[in-house]
């Protein structure tokens, strides 16, 4: 590296945390406003895959939230989950993200076994029963706006966590979820949410992207998003806000900036 101070993204800290779960271990990224909290508290973003989005989501909410006249989008805390290597996408994602191991990706195009897979039960206990409470204590933070943030198979992650858990976050952002990965479990756990809104109110809001360059994909996880936000939409009296968005000339990776900025306006404003 060139001689030089090194830079850090100002007003973050990080920590590793231990889960009692299953005993793994999370490597926890947090982005603090510089603006004092309201009297509900800071709302929250609790960010998937932090190890290769969580600096591009803080510091868009940053710059965002400096100027809410503008942007309509208020200071928040950022709650990256991530892990303790400096990969970007590191194989853990393969087990806290999906549903169980998938009888059609068990292995790479060369042959190779993929990671383990099947542990988002345990995923999300660690979330609700672990990390908020610690994020709770140590933070000012609204419990009333919450957001689960996900791409890929964190994407699926945050369409098991809506479908099984939706009262978990009052809003929810799926960007070119890996439905493929797990299609028959997160289809029955769709009918399921389904039914449960045919039959209560639950008030959480949905939103659903993909890059324009996903749209050909052999996954058709572009054309199954825009048909979930369809399903979804059909319930908004049930209290669902569910939206799709295509963002052209994006692909399944450059997608994320531009998700990142439009999911930040979401949660503020539908």
């Amino acid at each position: 590296m060139a001689d030089g101070k090194q830079m850090v993204i100002p007003r973050t800290a990080e920590w590793l945390m231990h889960s009692r779960v299953e005993g793994r271990k999370y490597r926890i990224m947090v982005s603090m406003p510089s603006e004092p909290p309201p009297p509900s508290g800071y709302p929250v973003f609790y960010v998937l895959d932090a190890n290769s989005v969580f600096g591009t989501m803080a510091e868009t909410a940053r710059l965002q939230g400096s100027c809410p006249h503008n942007t309509g989008v208020f200071p928040a805390v950022i709650v990256g989950i991530g892990y303790d290597t400096g990969e970007l996408f590191p194989a853990e994602r393969y087990y806290d993200y999906t549903l169980a191991t998938s009888q059609d990706y068990r292995y790479r195009p060369d042959g190779t076994p993929l990671p383990k897979q099947g542990g988002a039960a345990a995923f999300l206990q660690f979330i609700e029963e672990e990390l908020k409470p610690e994020i709770g204590a140590k933070y000012a933070i609204d419990q009333g706006k919450q957001t689960l943030f996900g791409h890929s198979l964190g994407g699926l992650f945050a369409l098991y966590t809506l479908f099984t858990r939706p009262a978990a976050f009052a809003c929810y952002i799926a960007g070119s979820p890996s439905f493929h990965w797990n299609k028959t479990l997160i289809g029955e756990a769709e009918e399921m949410f389904i039914n449960r809104l045919q039959q209560e109110a639950l008030n959480v809001k949905v939103l659903l992207g993909a890059g324009e360059l996903e749209l050909n994909h052999i996954s058709q996880n572009s054309k199954n998003a825009q048909r979930l936000a369809e399903r979804l939409s059909m319930y908004a009296s049930s209290g669902i806000t569910a939206s799709f968005q295509e963002f052209d000339g994006e692909g399944h990776v450059t997608v994320l900036p531009a998700l990142i900025s439009r999911a930040l306006q979401f949660a503020f404003h539908p």
